[in-house]
């Protein structure tokens, strides 16, 4: 059991950022507290001394523990939906995860909405999948756009990721990101209900736009 003095964990708990809010690089002092970035061996310590519970949603973005937005309804129905249409299209041929972490470094490791993986028989038991594994990421955006485009985004081409869609539930549209490339995707498109696209990865399998959206 790791052992963390009461200060410390007061320190943890400030170093949770807001969602909307670049997480600041670096260490920094807020009021009187002095806080720093944190390692993903770090990160999950706090899971297992119990800092951290399971149901808390946070994620590790460049060493720093960021509050994730609660999910609403038309966000879940989204996510649900599409991994529906993942399963019966894909099955076989990738693992879809949902929620769950993928290791960009060892100083992030954020919780995308949906993400297709290369198939592995152990179903990734030893360690979260890394940017080698990933063939597609989601993200479903209702309240955390910016924080999705002016954030997350640049740490996926930054790992390189190969291609981000970004659900865009206000304006019902999908934005197609690839070509990583310095930090940033070199390719960007911004694909309406009418409108159909393909995944990299699999360029024979079409999916409408709409069928995409809750």
């Amino acid at each position: 059991m790791l052992e963390v003095p009461s200060l410390w964990l007061f320190q943890v708990r400030l170093r949770v950022a807001p969602v909307g809010a670049k997480p600041p690089p670096g260490t920094y002092t807020k009021g009187m507290v002095r806080t720093r970035r944190f390692t993903r061996r770090e990160y999950h310590r706090l899971g297992e001394a119990g800092i951290l519970g399971e149901d808390e949603r946070v994620e590790l973005l460049e060493g720093n523990l960021v509050e994730m937005s609660p999910i609403g309804s038309r966000h879940a129905a989204c996510v649900k939906k599409i991994n529906a249409l993942f399963h019966r299209t894909l099955e076989g041929r990738a693992l879809v995860g949902v929620q769950d972490p993928i290791r960009l470094s060892e100083d992030s490791e954020p919780q995308p909405d949906l993400v297709l993986l290369r198939p592995r028989a152990d179903f990734y038991a030893e360690d979260h999948p890394g940017p080698e594994d990933v063939l597609l990421l989601v993200e479903v955006a209702e309240a955390s756009l910016a924080y999705d485009r002016e954030v997350k985004l640049p740490l996926y081409a930054q790992a390189g990721i190969p291609e981000v869609w970004l659900v865009h539930l206000a304006e019902n549209q999908v934005e197609v990101h690839r070509g990583p490339r310095e930090g940033r995707y070199g390719e960007t498109q911004t694909l309406v209900p009418s409108q159909s696209l393909s995944p990299l990865a699999f360029p024979e399998v079409r999916f409408k736009v709409e069928d995409l959206l809750p």
